[in-house]
């Protein structure tokens, strides 16, 4: 199905709603107009992709109430479901509307368009900002994504295995006083890493990996903490 193939059942759609509907009005794919209402602006794609969604946002500047509209085939309904949450996710926040055209012609308004009022996650903001304040120095480069972080509380895990690499065993109040972790306890007792080992209540060791890994991450650690 081609771009042009989406006009005849979007048009239909539209006139079933009361809108008179032209093609090709100026710049854009699809006009409709309904009585004294704004008018309606649909843009047309086989599929999703950046170029539609940069017409539609230009569109904007003539229209409230713009719609972008492409083809679920067959094969693309188990990809679409997946993404859907998404690709609306999306559209609301860039007050974009969505039409989708299926293989028969059926067309099904997914999403109508209105202004994004976006809603502050006081929850993720918090954390984002403790995480911030708690990394040493800034031992991540922007854009990483292939190997693991030295986070604020990998740091301060390492903190506390630093502690145990001299010592055979160490109770959780050594640890947490030598280390200035306040949250030893429950770093021990979690073992994200795999470094800890309890030998018996409120008592541990490093394990074998603990060891290993402490070549790379307490150097590390101990760098950022000069330069701070």
């Amino acid at each position: 199905m081609a771009e042009v193939d989406l006009y005849g059942p979007i048009k239909q759609f539209l006139e079933s709603q009361g809108y008179a509907v032209k093609g090709e009005i100026g710049a854009c794919d699809i006009v409709a107009v309904r009585g004294d209402e704004g008018p309606v602006v649909v843009e047309l794609k086989k599929r999703l992709n950046l170029a539609l969604l940069l017409q539609a946002v230009d569109r904007l500047r003539v229209s409230d109430a713009v719609y972008v509209a492409f083809r679920i085939g067959k094969g693309h309904s188990a990809s679409w479901r997946s993404r859907r949450k998404q690709v609306t996710s999306l559209l609301r926040r860039l007050g974009l509307g969505l039409l989708t055209v299926s293989a028969s012609g059926s067309v099904v308004a997914v999403l109508d368009p209105a202004p994004y009022r976006p809603r502050l996650d006081t929850g993720r903001r918090t954390r984002l900002l403790r995480e911030f304040a708690e990394r040493v120095g800034d031992p991540e480069t922007g854009g990483s994504t292939s190997r693991q972080r030295l986070t604020a509380y990998r740091q301060d895990a390492v903190r506390c295995a630093r502690e145990l690499t001299n010592e055979r065993v160490l109770k959780v109040s050594v640890i947490r006083e030598r280390a200035e972790v306040s949250r030893a306890g429950p770093i021990l007792r979690d073992n994200h890493y795999g470094w800890f080992e309890r030998v018996k209540t409120g008592h541990y060791e490093l394990s074998p990996s603990g060891r290993r890994d402490m070549i790379r991450w307490s150097d590390a650690l101990e760098s950022l903490e000069r330069k701070s």
